[in-house]
């Protein structure tokens, strides 16, 4: 039996992970603060004997007595309303935990598996993004936290694995979206969602032009579990959908699927939005066999089929 690590463990992704490898047959030790992420996510693997939960802030130091291993490092507030109001936190954990976590797989020789993110390409003047660009990033903007945390995570990363030879992988996480998000988290999938079930305008940043390429989390944690069992490519690997829609588009899509009434309202755009965002998938295709396989409409039919049993409605 293998035993996996997870760093934000109790998150939207994090969570996920814990039920796939648990019903995979592995051990899972989820990490979180819950800074972000909910115990609510993880409360029904409490009674499974193969789970644990370490309640811990892995910006500071951490001591497991057991062999680890996978380390997943998916700790860090990721939405745009944290950018602001978790700064601090952002840089700590991208800086700080990835080193602690990073010094823990050399001392288990764990394989270590970064979770970055396309953010590390900032405001992309390439299209789609390949991994090999180096990326347009206003290191002073609001956004800029969270992108130099990932661009520095992934330096650490690498600088261990090429200085300590630790068995590495590093995901370029795209928008991903799925049950589990927080409904105030500030991204446009559960914005829009929630918007269209209160029956209010949905907010869309200048004219919704801009595009994103949408995975559903299912697709995702397929993804990092090959990532991490089936390959030894150290590179970093661009993980998410690469069929484009716009946030126009987006916004029309989840009014016809809730029944809403909901008109569009259109915004200034937001400082260093990026304008467009697809991910060049060809490195996950011939690495590990990895593509995407569940349509927006699919994977916005089940998301909105959670949120209705929220409060929201």
């Amino acid at each position: 039996m293998k035993t996996f690590l997870i760093s934000g463990g109790a998150g939207f992704i994090g969570s996920h992970l814990c039920f796939f490898l648990l019903e995979k047959g592995s051990r899972v030790i989820c990490v979180d603060n819950f800074i972000t992420g909910s115990e609510k996510n993880i409360e029904p693997l409490k009674d499974n004997k193969n789970f644990k939960l370490i309640v811990h802030d892995v910006s500071k130091s951490l001591n497991v007595d057991e062999k680890i291993d996978y380390i997943l490092h998916f700790a860090s507030p990721a939405s745009p309303v944290d950018f602001v109001e978790l700064a601090i936190q952002i840089l700590k954990v991208g800086s700080l935990g990835t080193h602690n976590l990073l010094g823990m797989a050399r001392a288990k020789g764990s394989k270590f598996v970064l979770a970055s993110s396309s953010e590390v390409y900032g405001d992309p003047l390439e299209h789609p993004q390949k991994e090999t660009y180096r990326g347009n990033v206003n290191i002073l903007g609001e956004r800029g936290v969270y992108d130099e945390s990932k661009r520095f995570a992934e330096a650490i990363t690498y600088a261990y694995h090429r200085r300590h030879n630790v068995a590495i992988g590093i995901a370029r996480i795209f928008n991903t979206y799925g049950p589990r998000m927080r409904e105030d988290d500030g991204r446009v999938v559960p914005n829009f969602i929630k918007q269209a079930f209160l029956g209010e305008p949905l907010t869309v940043y200048g004219d919704g032009s801009q595009t994103r390429s949408f995975c559903y989390v299912s697709d995702l944690v397929d993804g990092i579990f090959k990532l991490a069992t089936e390959s030894d490519y150290a590179g970093p690997v661009n993980m998410g959908n690469d069929k484009e829609i716009t946030v126009k588009n987006l916004a029309e899509i989840i009014i016809k699927l809730t029944g809403s009434k909901s008109k569009i309202a259109f915004n200034p755009l937001l400082e260093d939005d990026p304008k467009l965002r697809r991910p060049e998938l060809s490195l996950a295709r011939e690495k590990f066999g990895w593509y995407p396989k569940i349509t927006v409409e699919e994977g916005l039919k089940k998301t909105i089929e959670y949120f209705k049993g929220k409060r929201l409605i």
